[in-house]
């Protein structure tokens, strides 16, 4: 997760929403990704989608069974839609998201029982850090402190 950390720190250096993912197989790295919807012009590129498309790139192959994701926030319907499709084993996320939460804050997908692939999901690892980032980040936004 502190690796997840300094890839957030890194899209808030380009002025992008500090979410960072890493994902791990076999204890080893192999996908790092942070968000970068704004400066790619794309609204998938959130740190998830970036960090599974670098460990498929890696891996040569678009399922990434066995594998744990690591994400600074809360996962939305989206990222968690392509988490499920690449077969992530896992899932440890930071801080919820009360707004756009996809793993229990707004809907929970990894326990709806239709559909096919479930993640196990943990929530909280480094929640107060993962949270100032982004309360620093957005509070920087309205002019009111300096980003942490």
């Amino acid at each position: 997760m502190r690796e997840a950390l300094d890839l957030a720190r890194q899209a808030a250096a380009l002025d992008e929403v500090p979410v960072g993912a890493v994902l791990v197989v076999d204890g080893e790295i192999v996908g790092r990704g942070f968000n970068q919807p704004i400066s790619r012009h794309d609204p998938t590129a959130h740190a998830e989608i970036m960090a599974l498309r670098h460990a498929a790139d890696q891996l040569d192959n678009y399922r990434l069974p066995g594998s744990t994701l690591y994400v600074t926030l809360e996962p939305c319907v989206m990222c968690t839609g392509a988490i499920m499709h690449a077969r992530v084993g896992r899932v440890v996320f930071g801080a919820r998201d009360p707004k756009t939460g996809a793993a229990g804050s707004v809907v929970d997908l990894y326990a709806e029982d239709r559909l096919n692939h479930h993640a196990d999901i943990e929530g909280g690892v480094l929640a107060e850090e993962c949270g100032a980032l982004l309360s620093g980040f957005f509070a920087a936004r309205r002019g009111k402190t300096a980003v942490v």
